[in-house]
């Protein structure tokens, strides 16, 4: 038992190490990933038509150099999550919600009524806010982040692994769609981890769901790169489990800071892009842990037969209509007596 327990804390320092040091990689990536075009440039012959066309082109080419690709996508995020949305929420409630509490208390002249109309006024002007604003930004937020951590993770999956393996547009979107699905599911399964009466063993559970979660998000670009499909990736968390959950710990923490789930999600997309490297340059256990941690098998078992029953029925009535039995004169002769 107690070679165990060391077992498990040994992997989770491991995990939270590999997840924080990890990061410290983007500083030299896009030093690295240039020193490589510069040397494939320099190896491939030139023709006298190429070579007047750097001539011409050498001072942008210069320019171009210095533009580094992932750390500007990392600056992409930090200023498009932070100083965007993260920002604008802060104006909002501490900056510009308490100067129309001044200015209505002003125009009241501190009378009792202002009281019961700021009452009705704060809600109705924060659920403006969200609705108008805040919605609409979370959303475009998720598809602008996806295009940025898939730029990130191929560039270091590129420098640190090679060129990543080539699927077919089928087997990516039916990998995209059952990882979608799943994750999911498995956020409602934490959710009702976390409703468990006994007290302090809801939030525990929750914690756990969501470092396996996390790290499941930034393994996944690399896992999809060398060619391992879902139910192998979801085995592979499982069976090293301990590793998993002190790598996706820093994410849990730094996301359970605030209570605002908008609040929450600025955060997870600022620090995710450095996750994707450090996931890119770790090393998980190859000798699996003694216990694994079947957490994913609930879910993974229902995505299973939620997508087998959609392509079954798929099969059975590709058109969409209910098939005819097929009028035969021998069946009309029947029918007819």
């Amino acid at each position: 038992m107690t070679d165990t327990i060391k077992s498990v804390a040994a992997s989770l320092v491991l995990g939270f190490r590999d997840a924080v040091l990890g990061t410290r990689r983007v500083l030299n990536l896009d030093a690295d990933l240039q020193e490589e075009e510069a040397e494939k440039k320099s190896n491939e012959p030139l023709t006298t038509l190429a070579r007047r066309r750097l001539e011409k082109n050498k001072h942008k080419d210069v320019v171009k150099e210095h533009v580094p690709r992932v750390t500007n996508r990392i600056f992409m995020c930090c200023a498009w999550n932070g100083g965007v949305c993260w920002l604008s929420i802060f104006v909002f409630h501490y900056m510009l919600l308490p100067c129309i509490y001044w200015f209505t208390e002003l125009i009241s002249g501190g009378s009792l009524t202002h009281g019961l109309v700021w009452s009705w006024l704060s809600p109705l002007l924060s659920w403006t806010f969200s609705a108008l604003w805040v919605l609409p930004l979370f959303v475009l937020s998720k598809v602008i982040n996806c295009f940025w951590f898939q730029d990130i993770a191929d560039a270091a999956y590129l420098k640190m692994r090679g060129k990543p393996k080539s699927l077919t547009l089928s087997t990516f979107i039916a990998d995209m769609l059952f990882s979608v699905t799943l994750q999911a599911f498995f956020l409602i399964q934490a959710t009702m981890a976390s409703s468990l009466p006994i007290y302090g063993v809801g939030q525990l559970v929750s914690v756990l769901h969501f470092c396996l979660l996390y790290s499941l998000y930034t393994f996944e670009y690399k896992w999809y790169n060398m060619g391992l499909e879902v139910h192998t990736r979801l085995s592979l968390i499982e069976i090293n489990w301990p590793y998993f959950v002190g790598f996706g710990l820093p994410m849990a923490l730094a996301t359970s800071l605030s209570s605002s789930t908008v609040i929450s999600g600025c955060i997870f997309s600022i620090l995710f892009p450095l996750f994707i490297i450090s996931a890119n340059d770790a090393q998980e256990p190859a000798q699996p842990f003694e216990f694994p941690l079947k957490l994913f098998t609930p879910v993974r078992v229902i995505t299973n037969a939620v997508f087998h029953r959609s392509m079954t029925n798929k099969t059975r009535n590709p058109s969409g209509n209910q098939a005819t039995p097929k009028r035969t004169p021998t069946r009309d002769a029947k029918q007819s007596r």
